[in-house]
Protein backbone atom coordinates (compact mmCIF):
# COMPACT_ATOMS: atom_id res chain seq x y z
CA UNK A 1 0.00 0.00 0.00
CA UNK A 2 1.61 3.45 -0.79
CA UNK A 3 1.94 5.79 1.50
CA UNK A 4 -0.73 8.26 2.40
CA UNK A 5 -0.14 12.27 1.73
CA UNK A 6 -2.02 13.34 4.93
CA UNK A 7 0.12 11.44 7.38
CA UNK A 8 3.55 13.76 6.22
CA UNK A 9 2.63 16.95 8.68
CA UNK A 10 1.64 14.88 11.62
CA UNK A 11 4.86 12.96 11.17
CA UNK A 12 7.04 15.44 10.94
CA UNK A 13 5.27 16.94 13.78
CA UNK A 14 5.92 13.90 16.12
CA UNK A 15 9.63 13.55 14.79
CA UNK A 16 10.46 16.92 15.35
CA UNK A 17 9.49 16.32 19.12
CA UNK A 18 11.31 13.53 19.42
CA UNK A 19 14.59 15.63 18.24
CA UNK A 20 14.35 18.11 20.93
CA UNK A 21 13.49 15.37 23.21
CA UNK A 22 9.97 16.39 23.99
CA UNK A 23 7.79 13.56 23.31
CA UNK A 24 4.54 13.10 25.63
CA UNK A 25 4.23 10.04 27.61
CA UNK A 26 0.62 9.78 25.96
CA UNK A 27 -0.81 9.92 23.04
CA UNK A 28 -4.08 9.74 21.39
CA UNK A 29 -4.28 8.83 17.68
CA UNK A 30 -8.22 9.37 16.71
CA UNK A 31 -10.31 10.02 13.94
CA UNK A 32 -12.53 8.02 10.93
CA UNK A 33 -11.89 4.56 10.50
CA UNK A 34 -9.22 4.11 7.55
CA UNK A 35 -7.51 6.81 7.22
CA UNK A 36 -4.69 4.68 8.52
CA UNK A 37 -3.91 5.78 12.01
CA UNK A 38 -3.20 2.54 12.69
CA UNK A 39 -0.79 2.03 10.22
CA UNK A 40 0.93 5.14 11.46
CA UNK A 41 1.14 4.43 15.09
CA UNK A 42 2.87 0.83 13.75
CA UNK A 43 5.53 2.57 11.90
CA UNK A 44 6.11 5.77 14.85
CA UNK A 45 6.48 2.79 17.05
CA UNK A 46 8.82 0.81 15.07
CA UNK A 47 11.25 3.82 14.56
CA UNK A 48 11.13 4.66 18.56
CA UNK A 49 12.29 1.18 19.31
CA UNK A 50 14.44 0.79 16.80
CA UNK A 51 18.13 0.62 17.77
CA UNK A 52 19.16 2.29 14.75
CA UNK A 53 16.09 4.63 13.32
CA UNK A 54 16.69 6.73 10.01
CA UNK A 55 15.20 9.89 10.48
CA UNK A 56 12.42 8.65 12.75
CA UNK A 57 11.85 5.57 10.43
CA UNK A 58 13.22 1.89 11.72
CA UNK A 59 16.00 0.53 9.95
CA UNK A 60 14.10 -3.08 9.96
CA UNK A 61 17.43 -5.09 10.39
CA UNK A 62 18.57 -4.31 14.11
CA UNK A 63 17.91 -6.64 16.73
CA UNK A 64 14.53 -4.82 18.60
CA UNK A 65 13.06 -5.02 14.71
CA UNK A 66 13.38 -8.17 14.21
CA UNK A 67 11.91 -8.69 17.62
CA UNK A 68 9.04 -6.69 16.68
CA UNK A 69 8.82 -8.51 13.39
CA UNK A 70 8.33 -11.70 14.92
CA UNK A 71 5.51 -10.29 17.57
CA UNK A 72 7.67 -10.84 20.44
CA UNK A 73 9.52 -7.71 21.57
CA UNK A 74 9.78 -7.65 25.22
CA UNK A 75 9.06 -3.01 25.59
CA UNK A 76 5.70 -3.28 23.39
CA UNK A 77 2.43 -4.19 25.18
CA UNK A 78 -0.08 -4.63 22.76
CA UNK A 79 -3.94 -4.00 24.48
CA UNK A 80 -6.79 -4.48 22.93
CA UNK A 81 -9.92 -6.89 23.89
CA UNK A 82 -9.41 -9.49 26.03
CA UNK A 83 -11.16 -13.32 26.46
CA UNK A 84 -13.52 -13.52 29.53
CA UNK A 85 -13.14 -17.00 31.49
CA UNK A 86 -14.99 -18.93 29.48
CA UNK A 87 -13.33 -18.26 25.81
CA UNK A 88 -15.40 -15.60 24.85
CA UNK A 89 -14.33 -12.57 23.39
CA UNK A 90 -14.81 -9.26 25.79
CA UNK A 91 -16.87 -6.01 23.92
CA UNK A 92 -14.79 -3.34 26.08
CA UNK A 93 -11.32 -3.61 27.92
CA UNK A 94 -11.91 -4.49 31.70
CA UNK A 95 -9.86 -3.13 34.86
CA UNK A 96 -7.87 -5.78 35.33
CA UNK A 97 -6.81 -5.41 31.72
CA UNK A 98 -4.91 -2.14 32.82
CA UNK A 99 -4.03 -2.89 35.92
CA UNK A 100 -1.52 -5.68 34.65
CA UNK A 101 -0.70 -3.08 32.08
CA UNK A 102 0.37 -0.50 34.39
CA UNK A 103 1.89 -2.93 36.41
CA UNK A 104 4.17 -4.22 33.47
CA UNK A 105 4.94 -0.73 32.70
CA UNK A 106 6.04 0.11 36.26
CA UNK A 107 9.26 -2.06 35.50
CA UNK A 108 12.68 -0.70 33.71
CA UNK A 109 12.91 -1.68 30.31
CA UNK A 110 14.69 -4.38 29.43
CA UNK A 111 16.68 -3.07 26.37
CA UNK A 112 17.21 0.24 28.10
CA UNK A 113 15.24 2.09 26.09
CA UNK A 114 11.17 3.09 25.13
CA UNK A 115 8.38 1.30 27.41
CA UNK A 116 5.79 1.33 24.79
CA UNK A 117 2.08 0.21 25.30
CA UNK A 118 -0.71 0.44 22.77
CA UNK A 119 -4.26 0.30 23.55
CA UNK A 120 -6.50 -0.58 20.48
CA UNK A 121 -9.44 0.55 20.57
CA UNK A 122 -8.61 3.15 23.33
CA UNK A 123 -12.70 3.55 23.34
CA UNK A 124 -13.86 0.74 24.38
CA UNK A 125 -12.47 1.03 28.01
CA UNK A 126 -15.50 0.57 30.77
CA UNK A 127 -15.53 3.48 33.15
CA UNK A 128 -13.28 1.42 35.65
CA UNK A 129 -10.97 0.95 33.51
CA UNK A 130 -10.63 4.39 32.17
CA UNK A 131 -10.65 4.97 35.97
CA UNK A 132 -7.43 2.81 36.34
CA UNK A 133 -5.37 3.91 33.11
CA UNK A 134 -5.78 8.03 34.46
CA UNK A 135 -3.56 7.15 37.48
CA UNK A 136 -0.22 5.78 34.81
CA UNK A 137 -1.48 8.52 32.68
CA UNK A 138 -0.91 11.02 36.02
CA UNK A 139 2.43 9.55 37.35
CA UNK A 140 4.53 8.12 34.23
CA UNK A 141 7.29 6.07 34.30
CA UNK A 142 10.51 7.58 32.66
CA UNK A 143 10.35 6.69 28.92
CA UNK A 144 7.15 4.86 28.98
CA UNK A 145 4.90 5.57 25.92
CA UNK A 146 1.33 5.19 25.92
CA UNK A 147 -0.39 4.50 22.24
CA UNK A 148 -4.37 4.84 22.48
CA UNK A 149 -6.10 4.22 19.27
CA UNK A 150 -9.67 5.57 19.39
CA UNK A 151 -12.58 5.84 16.25
CA UNK A 152 -15.01 7.28 18.60
CA UNK A 153 -12.49 9.34 20.85
CA UNK A 154 -15.57 10.91 22.64
CA UNK A 155 -16.65 7.79 24.23
CA UNK A 156 -13.45 8.31 26.28
CA UNK A 157 -13.43 10.40 29.28
CA UNK A 158 -12.46 13.94 29.17
CA UNK A 159 -9.69 13.22 32.32
CA UNK A 160 -8.36 10.45 29.58
CA UNK A 161 -8.16 12.63 26.21
CA UNK A 162 -6.69 15.95 28.32
CA UNK A 163 -3.59 14.16 29.67
CA UNK A 164 -2.69 12.66 25.96
CA UNK A 165 -1.05 14.59 22.93
CA UNK A 166 -3.99 14.29 20.39
CA UNK A 167 -3.33 13.59 16.88
CA UNK A 168 -6.30 13.81 14.85
CA UNK A 169 -6.33 12.31 11.83
CA UNK A 170 -9.39 14.18 9.74
CA UNK A 171 -10.32 13.57 5.79
CA UNK A 172 -7.92 14.87 3.19
CA UNK A 173 -8.41 16.95 0.19
CA UNK A 174 -10.80 15.24 -2.30
CA UNK A 175 -7.78 15.47 -4.74
CA UNK A 176 -5.45 13.96 -2.59
CA UNK A 177 -7.79 11.08 -1.63
CA UNK A 178 -8.61 10.43 -5.76
CA UNK A 179 -5.17 10.36 -6.38
CA UNK A 180 -3.98 7.99 -3.69
CA UNK A 181 -6.90 5.66 -4.62
CA UNK A 182 -6.06 5.42 -8.00
CA UNK A 183 -2.18 4.47 -7.48
CA UNK A 184 -3.90 2.10 -5.21
CA UNK A 185 -5.15 0.59 -8.16
CA UNK A 186 -8.94 0.87 -7.14
CA UNK A 187 -11.46 0.43 -9.40
CA UNK A 188 -14.16 3.10 -9.57
CA UNK A 189 -12.07 5.00 -7.16
CA UNK A 190 -14.50 8.39 -7.71
CA UNK A 191 -17.73 6.56 -6.83
CA UNK A 192 -15.92 4.78 -3.89
CA UNK A 193 -14.62 7.70 -2.66
CA UNK A 194 -18.08 9.00 -2.83
CA UNK A 195 -19.75 6.16 -0.81
CA UNK A 196 -17.22 6.54 1.56
CA UNK A 197 -18.23 9.92 2.11
CA UNK A 198 -14.27 11.34 1.24
CA UNK A 199 -12.92 8.47 3.66
CA UNK A 200 -9.92 7.07 0.94
CA UNK A 201 -9.22 3.87 3.03
CA UNK A 202 -12.97 3.20 4.00
CA UNK A 203 -13.56 3.76 0.04
CA UNK A 204 -10.44 1.15 -1.14
CA UNK A 205 -11.73 -1.25 1.63
CA UNK A 206 -15.45 -1.33 0.33
CA UNK A 207 -14.77 -1.07 -3.38
CA UNK A 208 -12.68 -4.47 -2.73
CA UNK A 209 -16.22 -5.98 -0.72
CA UNK A 210 -18.35 -4.76 -3.59
CA UNK A 211 -19.94 -1.67 -1.35
CA UNK A 212 -20.70 -0.10 -4.00
CA UNK A 213 -23.35 -2.23 -4.89
CA UNK A 214 -25.05 -2.82 -1.78
CA UNK A 215 -25.17 1.20 -1.56
CA UNK A 216 -27.10 0.78 -5.00
CA UNK A 217 -29.68 -1.91 -3.76
CA UNK A 218 -29.84 0.30 -0.49
CA UNK A 219 -31.18 3.13 -2.49
CA UNK A 220 -33.15 0.76 -4.64
CA UNK A 221 -34.96 -1.18 -1.91
CA UNK A 222 -36.01 2.67 -0.31
CA UNK A 223 -36.89 4.03 -3.41
CA UNK A 224 -39.62 0.62 -4.00
CA UNK A 225 -40.88 0.79 -0.14
CA UNK A 226 -41.56 4.31 -0.92
CA UNK A 227 -43.67 3.59 -3.99
CA UNK A 228 -45.34 0.75 -2.28
CA UNK A 229 -43.59 -2.33 -4.09
CA UNK A 230 -41.39 -4.63 -2.19
CA UNK A 231 -41.65 -6.02 1.66
CA UNK A 232 -40.26 -4.53 4.65
CA UNK A 233 -39.49 -8.11 6.12
CA UNK A 234 -37.17 -8.73 2.88
CA UNK A 235 -35.64 -5.94 3.05
CA UNK A 236 -35.09 -6.10 7.15
CA UNK A 237 -33.78 -10.10 6.04
CA UNK A 238 -31.17 -9.14 3.52
CA UNK A 239 -29.74 -6.34 5.08
CA UNK A 240 -28.90 -7.88 8.24
CA UNK A 241 -27.29 -10.70 6.11
CA UNK A 242 -24.62 -8.60 4.58
CA UNK A 243 -23.22 -5.30 6.64
CA UNK A 244 -26.35 -4.18 8.53
CA UNK A 245 -23.97 -0.63 9.88
CA UNK A 246 -22.93 -0.26 5.92
CA UNK A 247 -26.33 -0.55 4.80
CA UNK A 248 -28.01 1.65 7.10
CA UNK A 249 -24.94 4.32 6.43
CA UNK A 250 -25.61 3.95 2.71
CA UNK A 251 -29.74 4.45 3.76
CA UNK A 252 -28.23 7.57 5.61
CA UNK A 253 -26.44 9.37 2.10
CA UNK A 254 -29.31 8.41 0.21
CA UNK A 255 -31.60 10.41 2.60
CA UNK A 256 -29.24 12.81 2.89
CA UNK A 257 -29.42 13.48 -0.76
CA UNK A 258 -33.36 12.97 -0.57
CA UNK A 259 -33.32 16.27 1.41
CA UNK A 260 -31.02 17.97 -1.07
CA UNK A 261 -32.48 17.30 -3.73
CA UNK A 262 -36.08 18.39 -1.90
CA UNK A 263 -34.20 21.91 -0.54
CA UNK A 264 -33.57 22.83 -4.57
CA UNK A 265 -36.89 21.75 -5.62
CA UNK A 266 -36.17 18.57 -7.49
CA UNK A 267 -37.49 15.11 -7.31
CA UNK A 268 -35.19 12.91 -5.04
CA UNK A 269 -33.37 9.85 -6.06
CA UNK A 270 -35.68 7.97 -3.59
CA UNK A 271 -39.04 9.60 -4.79
CA UNK A 272 -40.29 9.84 -0.90
CA UNK A 273 -43.55 10.84 0.05
CA UNK A 274 -42.17 12.49 3.57
CA UNK A 275 -41.62 16.26 3.46
CA UNK A 276 -38.02 18.38 4.09
CA UNK A 277 -39.05 18.00 7.61
CA UNK A 278 -39.91 14.20 8.10
CA UNK A 279 -36.81 13.11 5.92
CA UNK A 280 -34.61 14.92 8.67
CA UNK A 281 -36.34 13.37 11.71
CA UNK A 282 -36.18 9.71 9.82
CA UNK A 283 -32.33 10.64 9.35
CA UNK A 284 -31.78 10.96 12.67
CA UNK A 285 -33.94 7.59 13.35
CA UNK A 286 -31.54 6.08 10.86
CA UNK A 287 -27.99 7.12 12.88
CA UNK A 288 -29.90 5.95 16.24
CA UNK A 289 -30.43 2.53 14.56
CA UNK A 290 -26.94 2.67 13.49
CA UNK A 291 -25.92 3.14 17.08
CA UNK A 292 -28.77 0.97 18.58
CA UNK A 293 -26.97 -2.22 16.28
CA UNK A 294 -24.24 -1.99 18.51
CA UNK A 295 -26.05 -3.09 21.66
CA UNK A 296 -28.02 -5.64 22.66
CA UNK A 297 -31.10 -5.22 21.06
CA UNK A 298 -32.42 -7.56 18.37
CA UNK A 299 -31.44 -6.15 14.66
CA UNK A 300 -34.84 -7.13 12.89
CA UNK A 301 -37.12 -5.18 15.35
CA UNK A 302 -34.59 -1.62 15.02
CA UNK A 303 -35.29 -1.93 11.44
CA UNK A 304 -38.54 -2.81 11.64
CA UNK A 305 -39.22 -0.04 13.76
CA UNK A 306 -37.05 2.60 11.79
CA UNK A 307 -38.49 0.86 8.23
CA UNK A 308 -42.38 1.43 9.17
CA UNK A 309 -41.69 4.93 9.60
CA UNK A 310 -40.49 5.40 5.76
CA UNK A 311 -42.75 6.15 2.97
Amino acid sequence: MNSMPWHAEHWLRLQARRQRDALPHALLLCGPAGLGKRAFAQRFVQGLLCERPIEGEACGGCRSCLLLAAGSHPDLVALSFGLRKDGVQRSEIVVEQIRELSARLAMRSQFGGWQVAMIDPADAMNTAAANALLKTLEEPSEQTMLVLLADAPWRMPQTIRSRCQRIEFQLPAAADALAWLQAEGVRDAAAALTAASGNPGQAALWAQQGALERRLEVRKDLAALAAGRGQATEVIRRWLDSEPAQRLWFAAQATADEIKARAAGRVGPLASAMDVEALGHWYDALNRTREGLRGPLRGDLLLLELLAQWR
